[in-house]
């Protein structure tokens, strides 16, 4: 317990001249309400939405594709961008205020390869979740996780 103020009572004001304490209680909360808990579904159409707003339509040509290793920097600072504006999305959009956002974009060519994505995480399964999304054009692919962990 922590002791925020220490006042003494004289018997002119009618007290016994001992102390007075006030304590102060923890206020940290351990679990998150169901109003602000990590819904995937919900983050899911957020970061799917995002996507594609940013890869689809004309922002994506044959050209810049075909010219990847000349505009590698580009499309880092493409999938940087997505990343950010999925994790401002969310925060805006649900009340998760107390999670830890971690947002990871892939992009890569469509170029008849395979690929696969992994992650490992040691997490509360209580109150830490994740989704992830996968996007695909004629041009390129796009894959987008994201990790909310529960900050207590």
């Amino acid at each position: 317990l922590k002791v925020h103020n220490t006042n003494f009572t004289t018997s002119m004001e009618g007290g016994t001249g001992q102390p007075v304490i006030d304590v102060v209680l923890p206020t940290y909360i351990m679990t998150p309400s169901e109003t602000e808990k990590f819904y995937p579904s919900e983050v899911k159409a957020i970061a799917d939405a995002v996507m594609k707003e940013e890869l689809d339509g004309d922002k994506i040509t044959k050209q810049m594709v075909e010219d990847w290793y000349d505009d590698g920097e580009d499309f880092e600072n493409l999938s940087k961008s997505i990343a950010d504006k999925i994790r401002q999305r969310v925060k805006e959009t649900l009340n998760v205020n107390r999670y830890k956002l971690v947002v990871q974009v892939t992009l890569g060519q469509m170029k008849d390869q395979g690929v696969r994505i992994t992650s490992r995480c040691l997490w509360d399964t209580q109150t830490d979740n994740y989704a992830s999304i996968d996007y695909k054009n004629e041009f390129i692919w796009g894959s987008a996780m994201v990790f909310g962990l529960y900050a207590e």
